[in-house]
């Protein structure tokens, strides 16, 4: 409300209390008249002149009531308004704790459908940071992010919604992170995809939320073929998308708790064919870290340009340690390159020596809901640190995209696994089936890299420097 359409309420408040006050002066002056007349002419003036002096007070009280209780009310509001705080106060102004909600309901495509669940809300609190809405042929899909108070219950707030005419609702909680605008988002998102591979299936969880995504290879190992063949503008199910993989493969996308809606299929195709016309790419960041022994070595990331060299490191490597790190077929140690190297299933680092020979490789690998992390060292190059070096990136790599855990698996008897995994200094879980060890590591915990050093040294295997 502007300031002179405020001025001229408060102009007309005045001009009708007036009007009123003038008829009650009027009105009390013929009643004192009355009055007067029959205490001067009646028998029993005394008594009805004391009942009128309590009728007075009783009126009066009143009156003071009435106009405090209509002087303090709020304005009264539109249906279709959000109904809102006071001017300068947001829910949590005055000290009460607040909780970020992502919300998805739909409602019916009715006129007036929004404005009564979004008054619904704002009668429990509960203030709208944003909306988006996708339309369907059955409704309307309204995706909320939501501020409410905290003592408000998750089930009191979908109760909320259902009474509005919510239906198929879903919540979940939310963080600062999703205070981005949806445009401003899909940008962020679209950059990271663009400059790194690997980005693209953590990009399409930040877009999508929980959800589960399995990139699957044209081939497996042995030639046979894997993926289906998918349509060129993919394929959209109710809780399943589909898309083809620039390589080849298949990419596949399941979200059983809530359907994907058609804007949704359309902004992971917009960033899937923008992954598949730029190609392979992986960050040209090169660390070089200094062994105890004075050499120097560097480590950065790989992909599939590296995998002759990899192959050779596999011929330098003994079958004790490629079978503690593929636990199978030696035979088949070099059939696996291809995918461990590929930025699509994951992040892989490599450490190369001042001549350029490939001596090691740890890869993080995108395993559907899970992470996987793995270690290979050139037998020559072990007992240094660069296992727990590689270990310790991989590790915050992880921390870094969200991932909750990671888990390493490897042969019981593999103590120099174990002891690196032990270093890190985060909770660990062991599992043991067989002899063949799991071991999951919660990687929240871990520091941030150091981004400014270009030379470091690193720990060797027994803790020194």
């Amino acid at each position: 409300m502007t300031d002179a359409s405020s001025a001229n309420s408060v102009r007309r408040h005045h001009w009708r209390r007036d009007v009123v006050e003038l008829a009650a002066l009027f009105t009390a002056v013929a009643v004192a008249d009355a009055l007067a007349n029959t205490v001067a002419h009646g028998p029993s003036g005394p008594v009805m002149l004391c009942s009128a002096a309590v009728a007075l007070l009783a009126t009066t009280g009143f009156h003071i009531w009435w106009s405090r209780r209509h002087e303090n009310a709020p304005p009264p509001t539109d249906i279709g308004a959000t109904a809102a705080p006071p001017t300068g106060q947001a829910p949590g102004a005055d000290g009460e704790e607040t909780v970020l909600w992502r919300m998805r309901t739909t409602v019916r495509d009715e006129p007036g459908s929004l404005a009564v669940l979004c008054t619904a809300l704002g009668a429990r609190r509960v203030d709208i940071l944003s909306l988006q809405t996708h339309p369907l042929s059955e409704g309307t899909v309204d995706e909320f992010l939501l501020r409410a108070p905290d003592a408000l219950t998750a089930g009191e707030l979908s109760r909320t919604v259902a009474g509005a005419g919510g239906a198929h609702s879903w919540l979940e909680r939310a963080d600062a992170h999703d205070l981005v605008d949806a445009p401003t988002r899909m940008l962020s998102l679209a950059t990271r995809t663009a400059l790194d591979s690997s980005e693209l299936p953590l990009a399409l969880r930040q877009l999508l939320g929980r959800c589960t995504i399995h990139s699957v290879p044209a081939r497996s190992l042995h030639g046979r073929p894997l993926a289906e063949q998918v349509p060129t503008e993919g394929v959209l199910e109710e809780h399943l998308m589909k898309f083809r993989d620039p390589s080849g493969g298949s990419l596949t996308i399941e979200r059983p708790q809530l359907p994907f809606t058609p804007t949704e299929f359309a902004r992971v195709r917009a960033l899937v064919d923008l992954d598949a016309r730029l190609g392979q790419r992986v960050p040209p960041r090169r660390d070089v870290l200094t062994l105890p022994e004075g050499n120097e070595i560097t480590v950065r990331r790989a992909d599939t340009s590296d995998l002759a060299a990899a192959r050779e490191m596999h011929d330098r490597c003994s079958s004790k340690t490629l079978g503690l790190r593929y636990h199978g077929p030696i035979g088949d140690a070099d059939r696996y390159l291809g995918h461990l190297l590929s930025p699509r299933f994951g992040r892989t680092l490599a450490v190369e020596t001042a001549s350029g020979r490939l001596v090691a490789l740890g890869h993080l690998l995108w395993d559907g809901d899970e992470t996987e992390v793995a270690l290979l060292v050139e037998d020559a190059w072990q007992q240094r640190g660069i296992g727990a070096e590689l270990l310790r990136r991989l590790v915050t790599m992880a921390a870094e995209t969200g991932c909750e855990s990671v888990y390493a698996i490897t042969q019981a008897s593999n103590t120099g696994m174990v002891t690196a995994m032990r270093g890190l200094g985060l909770p660990l879980d062991y599992q043991i089936e067989e002899g063949t060890l799991v071991i999951t590591a919660r990687p929240s915990g871990m520091p941030a890299r150091r981004e400014t050093r270009e030379s470091v040294r690193i720990q060797d295997g027994t803790g020194r420097r």
